[in-house]
């Protein structure tokens, strides 16, 4: 069985290691744990990983966050992966920090990546893990803060959220979103 997973985030140096891109973070954090590397593919740096006879794909969309639908459309597509069997992992500011969400369906609360894969797979219905960035920033500031870098205090914890939302999407992979639901949120 063939599963999609889709980190959410923006390339380039000035985005590395901030908020929004907490999704690349995540499956550079699989692709690590199984010595995968990534390669520059259409759309998307692209990693393979095999787990418990799971063949999964990693990709990092090169589109920008804005139009990240655009590489998860080609790459369902490209790879014949039904939309249940892909997870997109995104920063979420209505979760707060150090909790993550597994979700099989909903609305894209605002998160422009979510809007465009939304608008390019005319469905709602997708499963995502929400990683949670909380909301401390004054009004107005939102995009700052989202891409501003994790502050000291969130760094402490980082890696082990980050390897706990990796856990859960190795999980939505072997034993299915209800039960990796009831495990991680």
């Amino acid at each position: 069985m063939k599963y999609l997973i889709v980190g959410l985030g923006n390339i380039g140096a000035e985005y590395a290691e901030t908020r929004h891109n907490v999704g690349f973070m995540v499956v550079d954090k699989l692709a690590k744990q199984f010595d995968a590397t990534f390669e520059s593919g259409r759309h998307a740096f692209v990693s393979e990983i095999k787990h418990k006879g799971k063949s999964i794909t990693l990709i990092k969309p090169t589109t920008y966050m804005n139009l990240s639908g655009k590489a998860v459309n080609y790459w369902l597509k490209e790879l014949k992966i039904p939309i249940e069997n892909s997870l997109t992992i995104l920063d979420d500011v209505a979760i707060d920090f150090g909790k993550i969400r597994l979700r099989s369906s909903g609305s894209s609360a605002g998160h422009n990546g979510l809007k465009d894969i939304e608008a390019t797979l005319e469905t709602q219905t997708y499963p995502r893990l929400r990683f949670g960035i909380g909301n401390d920033y004054p009004k107005g500031r939102q995009v700052d803060f989202v891409l501003g870098k994790f502050d000291h205090e969130e760094k402490k914890e980082l890696a082990f959220i980050i390897d706990k939302a990796a856990e859960a999407t190795l999980a939505f992979c072997t034993v299915g979103m209800t039960t990796a639901m009831n495990l991680y949120n």
